[in-house]
């Protein structure tokens, strides 16, 4: 430090007037008195208050620089947002809607609940694996308007091949908060209304057939058609199924709009092809199916409906293969044939049902001796009473009384010799060929010799009888069979006759094990085959409008069969 002494500044600075003096007049000497003291400590106050304020505004001074620009211009307060136009908001609208962001489009709406629940419902139930929107109109409202529309394309992708397009429009109404997008269902489709929604409808897993009362029988796949139920009409699905698929291909899918249940409402695209309606009834098949599936030798059932042909059930068991041998399959009708047997001898007058007739155990017609089975006899009755317990050697006996065309004649009345093409199966009734002789006479009469029947033709017989006329069987409500050749059925008298005949084989003949089983009319039927150690078992009759027909093969005794029936019979109550 300088020498104190000296009166020019120094090199802070500061210059020294005299001895313990500075240039600011401050003393330096610690002897000058209370009063230079205290003058000191004032000034120093003053000084460090000077500085505290420059400090201060340097501080703030750097706290404006940071909030400006780059350039270090002072800071702006920033404008708002431009409002959307009723543009902006129709873009953003469709946008969020074909993104499948449905919240983000409620929100545009001014009814954001309703918009969002509608959305979310509509995706679900399209399942669209994309949509698009295209606008084919933007609203360019004046600045004081308060309302605008957009027209736009609307596109879903539903899946490979199925493309839904269709043109719409929004209404936008400008409110406090801006545009917003009018909220109602045709903003999704014009034909969408309150409480519906979209759903497809139709294509692969959809009923390609359906039974009478509408239950699924066969359904589409990919590669054609399925069985609903693989236990349902087994030998039946796979002709359902190629007779749709020859009639254009599987069912086209449709849109269609739904309500709250799912229930259709209305078809808004495609075409909706509604399935076949096949004839057979799934209860009936089931209990037919149930019925023959008892038996470990080869059995079938059918059943039609008298009043309308319908073809109510067909049935197979394993042991009877895959193919429809209960429609086309020819079998000896054995007793069974009983029925065509006596319409000839009531409509020839060889006999009536209460002419008396005999009943041996067995007895011998020119070159053949017929017997009754398990060789029983019974005394001179009426012929009611030999029909209902299968007398053999009554009807051998009086049938060989008729001329040679008596029981071709008699058989075509109940169809056995009629020709019926029925879309998708292929059917066979019977053949009753005329007799060339007494002893080809006496044989058919039994339902033996040359006479043959399928389980269609039985069946075909009672339900003419319970009818009263020819009937055309069918296995489609719409697709018509084609009578290549029909037939007439018996007069009324003998009808009449015919159904108190079969009452009795219940009632008191050879099928008393179905008398519990409602009013069932019918006849048994044993028919020997081969060298006559064997024999199939039949039972065809009616009840109510179901009639039927059962064959149990090599079963050895019509019995069997009256068992299947009464399976059957029990199972449909």
């Amino acid at each position: 430090m300088a020498d104190p002494r000296s009166t020019g500044p120094d090199r802070y600075g500061v210059t020294w007037l005299g001895r313990g003096t500075t240039s600011w007049g401050i003393p330096l000497s610690a002897d000058l008195g209370e009063r230079s003291t205290s003058r000191t400590r004032k000034r120093l106050i003053i000084a460090a208050a000077v500085v505290l304020v420059a400090a201060i505004t340097f501080v703030g001074v750097l706290q404006l620089r940071s909030t400006g620009d780059a350039t270090g211009q002072a800071p702006t307060t920033p404008e708002p947002p431009p409002e959307l136009t009723a543009a902006d908001v129709a873009n953003q609208f469709l946008e969020a809607l074909t993104h499948n962001q449905a919240e983000e489009a409620g929100r545009l709406t001014d009814d954001p609940a309703a918009a969002t629940a509608q959305l979310t419902e509509v995706w679900r139930t399209l399942q669209p694996s994309s949509a698009a929107a295209t606008r084919t109109g933007a609203p360019n409202p004046p600045p004081a308007a308060t309302a605008a529309d957009e027209q736009f394309t609307l596109t879903w992708q539903l899946g490979p091949d199925r493309v839904w397009e269709y043109q719409n429009g929004l209404h936008l109404v400008k409110a406090e908060a801006g545009w917003r997008v009018q909220w109602q269902p045709a903003v999704v489709h014009p034909r969408l209304g309150a409480g519906q929604s979209l759903a497809v409808r139709g294509g692969v897993g959809q009923p390609a057939v359906v039974d009478r009362d509408g239950a699924p029988l066969v359904v589409w796949t990919a590669d054609g058609t399925a069985p609903a139920d693989p236990a349902v009409a087994p030998r039946l699905t796979g002709a359902l199924g190629r007779t749709v698929g020859g009639q254009g291909g599987p069912i086209g899918w449709y849109v269609a709009l739904v309500d709250a249940a799912g229930a259709e409402v209305d078809v808004v695209f495609g075409n909706k092809t509604a399935p076949q309606v096949a004839t057979l009834s799934v209860p009936v098949q089931k209990a037919a199916q149930a019925a023959v599936d008892t038996q470990q030798n080869p059995a079938m059932l059918v059943a039609i409906q008298p009043s309308t042909g319908d073809i109510l059930a067909v049935a197979q068991n394993a042991a009877a293969g895959d193919a429809a041998v209960a429609l086309n399959g020819l079998y000896p009708p054995g007793s069974a044939f009983k029925i065509a047997t006596a319409a000839a001898l009531m409509e020839a007058g060889v006999a009536d049902a209460g002419t008396v007739v005999p009943c041996p155990a067995s007895k011998r017609i020119e070159q053949r001796t017929i017997d009754n089975a398990g060789g029983f006899a019974l005394p001179d009755g009426p012929l009611h009473t030999a029909f209902a317990m299968s007398c053999n050697t009554t009807f051998a006996e009086q049938g060989a009384k008729l001329g040679f065309g008596a029981l071709s004649d008699a058989a075509n009345q109940f169809g056995l010799g009629a020709d019926f093409e029925i879309p998708g199966i292929t059917t066979e009734t019977g053949a009753v060929p005329v007799a060339a002789n007494v002893a080809e006479q006496v044989e058919n009469s039994i339902g033996q010799g040359r006479v043959q029947v399928s389980c269609l033709g039985l069946a075909l017989m009672t339900g003419t009888v319970a009818a009263g006329n020819a009937i055309t069987p069918r296995l489609w409500r719409d697709l018509p069979t084609t009578v290549v050749a029909g037939y007439q059925a018996p007069p009324p008298n003998v009808v009449r006759a015919l159904r108190t005949m079969m009452r009795e084989v219940v009632t008191s003949g050879r099928a008393k094990a179905l008398a519990g089983n409602g009013n069932v009319f019918g006849k048994t039927g044993t028919a020997q085959i081969g060298d006559g150690t064997s024999a199939h078992g039949w039972f065809a009759g009616y009840r109510e409008d179901i009639a039927f027909a059962v064959l149990v093969e090599q079963a050895g005794t019509s019995e069997v069969a009256v068992g299947v029936t009464g399976t059957f019979l029990g199972a449909l109550g």
